[in-house]
Parts: C-alpha cells; sequence; structure tokens
C-alpha cells in the first residue's frame, strides 16, 4: 500500500488510524505499507518536523520524504490523501482518493494478499 500524504492535512490524519491497523494486522501476511509523504507547506519539507510528526502519530511503517515531489509526479498524483494497493506484480489495482471507503479498502488488501506469488 502506497499512501501519499503530508502531515498537516487533517484528512490524512484521519486516515493514520487505518493505515496503522491494516499495518498490524497484515503485515505478517505481507502487507508491506509506505507513505509517501509530499509536503503542502514550506514547514511541512523541514525533516524534524516530519520525523516529530510521525513520533506523534505513532506512525510504525515506512515513510519516504519526497519534498521535490518524484514520487508524487510519478504516480501523476494530485490529492491527499491517496492510496494506492500495488499487487505482487507491481501494478497498481486499487485506488482510493480522500477518506473513507474504510471496509472496501481492507477488502481489496485481502484480495491482494491472498493471491499467489507469480
Amino acid at each position: 500500500l502506497l499512501e501519499m500524504w503530508t502531515f498537516a492535512c487533517i484528512n490524512c490524519k484521519n486516515v493514520i488510524p487505518s493505515l496503522k491497523d491494516w499495518h498490524a494486522a497484515y503485515s505478517d501476511q505481507g502487507l508491506v505499507i509506505v507513505a509517501n509523504h509530499y509536503p503542502e507547506f514550506d514547514f511541512e519539507k523541514d525533516l524534524d518536523n516530519l520525523r516529530k510528526a510521525i513520533a506523534d502519530q505513532d506512525i510504525r511503517y515506512p515513510v519516504a520524504q519526497d519534498n521535490e515531489g518524484e514520487t508524487w509526479q510519478a504516480y501523476d498524483n494530485r490529492f491527499w490523501p491517496t492510496l494506492y494497493l500495488i499487487d505482487k506484480n507491481g501494478r497498481i489495482r486499487y485506488t482510493h482518493i480522500g477518506e473513507g471507503n474504510y471496509q472496501r479498502t481492507e477488502l481489496a488488501i485481502q484480495e491482494l494478499l491472498a493471491e499467489p506469488y507469480p
């Protein structure tokens, strides 16, 4: 699961509890969550501010700092937060923009984890 987020975004903050739940529930089954932090505001570019936000929100999955927006642009992303589920072959199989739809996202996670490795 690739999450496009920024730490000051309230919508992103509201998604974090579900990400943390999925990380706890499915990481031992192969789910890997990577949060790609692309800042909206200048203060979000500061690594110390990002580290503080990660600690304050108790995020335990990897977070990449994408200040130049290279990953953000590679996915042609436009919105915070956006979730991408990428299958075992590296293909994007599911995308969700914004908050909500948590049950559908979790079902998609379960379906992808159940697929055999190539």
